[in-house]
């Protein structure tokens, strides 16, 4: 059976570059079994050709209507896949599925029936809010920086900006490349519309959120760039717990110290696009 892949360059240096980011993952032990999800806008490639594709399974309910994914396309990690399989062989462990005229179902359309993570509420709820407010960013990211969600175990960082600050304060370049910090989601019942909900009010005003007791939601302007923010917040959590296994709570850059990274680079305190 032809690839939609085929032909189409452009698409599948992206599907090419989530294969990429799903190794990273998988190396780096934030995707244990089938953990973390990737979902990614592949509307600008799909031609003619693409869009007179008829579904290979049955349509499937969203749980929510979406308005702005109406015609959309997107790449989708499968549920119950592993991010090592997906590494491999993306298009036998996702699938490119498009949203239905009601903008609350979709259908698989490429390459083989396989079934879109049990997160995809929550990511179309961050697509749609993508596209309602313009942004340039295409790509959300799912998984479970070791880290990070230790920390969320500690309540003192799930209050207010404390656990922003704490990791900003690390080392200069996690303010300089994650400037938006990162927000906090209590816990809820993963898959789940509160969680969605929960999760768009918090990348309102952060590019990174994670999800207390579970992981991290990122969106980028591919999925490198939601990787990345990722990882560099996870960094900077890294040093913090090697200062704390020193025996001493890490001083940190001063607030000075980091208002004038801030000032100096001139960085963005909303989205830049």
């Amino acid at each position: 059976m032809k690839s939609i892949l085929e032909g189409r360059p452009g698409l599948k240096a992206t599907i090419d570059q989530v294969a990429e980011v799903a190794g990273y993952l998988w190396q780096k032990g934030w995707a244990e079994r089938n953990g973390g999800n990737i979902t990614v806008n592949v509307t600008e490639y799909m031609d003619d050709e693409c869009k007179a594709l008829k579904a290979i399974a049955p349509v499937k309910q969203i749980g929510m209507t979406l308005p702005q994914l109406k015609g959309k396309y997107f790449y989708c990690k499968g549920t119950g896949k592993r991010m090592r399989d997906l590494a491999r062989d993306p298009m036998a462990n996702g699938s490119v599925i498009r949203i239905c005229d009601d903008c609350a179902s979709y259908e698989i359309i490429a390459d083989c029936p396989v079934a879109p993570t049990s997160e995809l509420p929550t990511h179309l709820a961050l697509q749609n809010y993508l596209l309602e407010t313009g942004s340039c960013y295409k790509a959300t990211l799912h998984t479970h920086p070791i880290e990070l969600v230790a920390m969320s175990h500690i309540q003192r960082f799930l209050k207010g900006d404390e656990m922003t600050r704490v990791l900003w304060s690390m080392i200069p370049e996690t303010l300089a490349f994650a400037p938006l910090g990162i927000g906090i989601v209590p816990y809820a019942l993963p898959s789940g519309i509160e969680l969605a909900e929960s999760t768009l009010e918090q990348i309102k005003t952060h590019d990174v959120v994670l999800w207390e007791k579970h992981g991290t939601v990122a969106v980028g302007q591919d999925i490198m760039d939601a990787f990345d923010q990722t990882d560099v917040l996870c960094k900077a959590a890294n040093i913090y717990m090697c200062a704390r296994n020193m025996g001493s709570e890490p001083d940190g850059m001063t607030d000075a110290a980091m208002k004038e990274v801030q000032d100096v680079f001139n960085l963005p305190k909303k989205r830049p696009c």
